[in-house]
């Protein structure tokens, strides 16, 4: 009987660019986590236009929205955010990736069906937005990023507290988020202004997104704590798809 494990597949949903620093960086980081932690995967770039078929990110044992907005297909990204929360595959959302997942559960789960980002739909009424443009840009800048403890991010950090990197325009709008909270979704981290930096779904094998790019810490060489997570639930999912079929040619 072969009982080897397959390489776990990742999905990288987003619209692949040179010119985009964390495009560059993920696939050193990939290969750090191969080296370094004998975490291998076999990634996928999908174009955002391209994840919006039927079933684009089915099969995959992680999905990473990837930065890079706006991205050629919105609708595209938000569905193969909600595939990966329906389907229990791990997923990460960075940046912009994290900006849709709280469109894609706002408007799925929630019911805010014209929740929208500023940047997608400039037009949107003020009171639809729940991504809006931040008061003060994070391009470029890095800050203190404060954990709730007892949480996924927590135990994925390792501490109550960490430095990260930015480079974004846009954030989540306040006024939605206690609607999100009372539909399941946790805010895990905040700035130290108290502004939701981190999000996650308890209950979920592993969901998580970030407003900071954890692919921008360091010089490439050494994956983020966030990514090896990412890396090893996506290996937990390989695993237990791998045992789940040799249960079912066993019978």
């Amino acid at each position: 009987m072969n009982t080897h494990t397959p390489v776990p597949r990742i999905a990288l949903v987003g619209d692949r660019s040179p010119h985009v620093k964390s495009h560059v960086r993920i696939p050193m980081l990939l290969d750090a986590l191969g080296e370094r932690d004998g975490l291998v995967l076999d990634a996928y770039w999908i174009p955002s236009g391209d994840a919006e078929e039927p079933g684009a990110v089915k099969g995959f044992d992680a999905v990473w929205l990837t930065p890079g907005s706006p991205y050629a297909s919105e609708a595209g990204a938000l569905a193969a955010i909600r595939t990966a929360r329906e389907d229990g595959i791990p997923f990460l959302g960075t940046c912009a990736g994290f900006q849709h997942a709280l469109i894609e559960y706002a408007r799925d789960v929630c019911g805010l069906t014209r929740a929208a980002h500023a940047e997608n739909d400039p037009a949107a009424d003020t009171g639809d937005l729940l991504i809006a443009p931040l008061a003060c840009s994070l391009v470029g800048h890095e800050g203190a990023v404060r954990v709730t403890p007892g949480t996924l991010a927590a135990s994925v950090l390792g501490a109550d507290r960490s430095t990260e990197r930015y480079h974004c325009d846009y954030g989540p709008d306040s006024r939605h988020l206690d609607t999100l909270r009372a539909h399941g979704m946790r805010f895990t981290g905040e700035d130290e202004d108290g502004q939701v930096r981190i999000l996650e779904l308890p209950g979920h094998p592993f969901f998580m997104a970030t407003l900071f790019q954890p692919e921008l810490a360091g010089d490439g060489t050494r994956p983020h704590p966030v990514v090896r997570a990412l890396a090893r639930a996506a290996a937990a999912h390989a695993a237990a798809g791998a045992n789940s079929a040799l249960t079912l040619s066993a019978g």
